[in-house]
């Protein structure tokens, strides 16, 4: 079934579906690396599943969701890699879709997504597609995927029958000037916007600072591109998203999918909007319910926790971790 994980409390859109278990695109950077030996591959989440959720059914980690959210597309693995023109896994998911018109965000850095019945079904779908496609010279980090040039093409084939983002993710900013040269051709290609995210590293790398877990660069090195890059997106009347946590404010919009005007309910009830659209830190009657948080619950992954809240609604849950500074923190800029 579509699950949710530890973008729960962060994310608009926190529930993923994958068609695939592992990634041939085998990206050096890619965080999916840290879970498991991603080159091996497996069919993943069923059609029959995914039919399941587009009908209503829910599991613990989704009972919090009483409504039709969009499902985001390619969370752990790309849907569209390789392994599709052998299992056709993804092909059936979008036959589904198109004929559902069930909303989604599609992630991939694959230009398959644009080709034959693929491209058909896409222009179809109710839907928002995503290339992750930062600039040429990622191409020696991500030898599996297609070229940033063949992603590019391809998102120029669906622009015009879809709402099509570029996921700049992760950026380093050593990668400022081609970035910032790419933006002219992201406009003429038809891309909505872009959304920028820092590289997050497992070990110390020089010019990164340790938040939580990970080694990442300073936000006021990332506030300073990200705001230049934002000026040169709305010159060429695009929009600017920011994955990036620390500095969610700094976006276009609190989602950052770039999914605003389509008509779809997301998920409001997070810390993004507790602490940036407090108006919109709102809850549904499924979140009021008792025992409605185990998707919260899963990211502690910690007995004492986990008995402490049994019987606690989502939104108690929410609200506890709201008060927390630890987790406050993670949406604040470096040292505020």
């Amino acid at each position: 079934m579509p699950s949710c994980g530890s973008q729960i409390i962060l994310c608009d859109i926190p529930v993923r579906y994958d068609t695939y278990a592992g990634c041939s695109h085998a990206c050096r950077y890619c965080f999916a690396n840290r879970k498991a030996d991603i080159r091996n591959i497996k069919t993943g989440e069923s059609i029959a599943s995914l039919r399941a959720f587009i009908e209503g059914k829910r599991t613990n980690l989704t009972e919090w969701c009483d409504w039709g959210i969009p499902l985001h597309w390619g969370g752990m693995s790309d849907p569209f890699q390789p392994a599709e023109r052998t299992y056709k896994r993804s092909l059936d998911a979008l036959r589904v879709f198109a004929e559902t018109q069930y909303p989604f965000v599609v992630s991939t850095k694959n230009k398959m997504i644009a080709e034959g019945e693929y491209f058909e079904l896409i222009k179809q779908c109710n839907c928002v597609v995503q290339f992750s496609a930062a600039c040429d010279e990622y191409d020696k980090y991500e030898q599996g995927a297609s070229t940033f040039q063949e992603r590019m093409e391809a998102a120029e084939k669906i622009a015009p029958y879809k709402r099509v983002n570029i996921r700049c993710q992760p950026y380093i900013p050593g990668a400022f000037a081609p970035v910032m040269r790419n933006i002219p051709k992201f406009a003429k290609i038809g891309i909505h916007g872009v959304i920028f995210e820092g590289m997050k590293y497992q070990h110390l790398v020089k010019g990164t600072i340790k938040i939580g877990g990970d080694f990442c660069y300073p936000s006021r090195i990332l506030q300073d591109h990200f705001a230049r890059f934002r000026d040169a997106l709305h010159k060429q009347g695009m929009k600017f998203y920011c994955g990036e946590n620390r500095l969610r404010g700094m976006s276009d919009e609190l989602c950052c999918c770039g999914i605003e005007g389509m008509g779809w309910k997301a998920n409001t009830a997070n810390l993004n909007h507790a602490i940036y659209d407090r108006d919109g830190y709102v809850f549904t009657d499924a979140q009021m319910k008792p025992n409605s948080g185990g998707a919260i619950r899963v990211i502690h992954q910690a007995p004492t926790y986990n008995r402490r809240t049994i019987g606690m609604t989502y939104k108690q849950m929410m609200d506890e971790h709201y008060a927390d500074p630890k987790f406050r923190a993670m949406l604040k800029p470096d040292g505020k």
